[in-house]
């Protein structure tokens, strides 16, 4: 009997992978359980399964490959999860900038304290909106 491996394909909102489950012939497809395999005949029907059933143009439900190919993709998955991660890893530490003062742009040194900024004013009394018009 030949056989293919097949899986739903991760779940990705943004690209429209939004299938979790999928039921065929007796066979609950769970998308983070991986790789099924399957016979050739359950194989070429998942082929043609859509993530939006009515949608004749949404993406593809399953990835359905032989076990060499099957191989190469997780590979390439697991390739482009590395290289994400270690861009993360390798990030240098960005630290903050110091404050730069009017004192420090005139040349003044920073052993003179600067004079306390004026007291707020109280802000002016409010008049009603109809007494103001007249």
């Amino acid at each position: 009997m030949e056989t293919m491996l097949v899986r739903l394909k991760p779940h990705d909102p943004r690209r429209k992978f939004v299938l979790r489950r999928f039921a065929y012939a007796g066979i609950l497809f769970h998308e983070e359980r991986g790789w099924y395999r399957v016979p050739l005949e359950i194989a070429d029907y998942v082929r043609g399964v859509r993530q939006s059933e009515f949608n004749p143009y949404s993406p593809p439900a399953f990835d359905v490959c032989t076990e060499e190919e099957a191989r190469a993709l997780e590979a390439q998955e697991q390739a482009l999860a590395s290289a994400r991660r270690v861009g993360i890893d390798a990030a240098p530490t960005t630290l903050p900038r110091r404050v730069v003062t009017s004192a420090d742009v005139s040349g003044e040194s920073e052993a003179e304290p600067a004079a306390p900024p004026p007291p707020p004013q109280p802000p002016a009394p409010r008049t009603r909106g109809g007494e103001a018009r007249r």
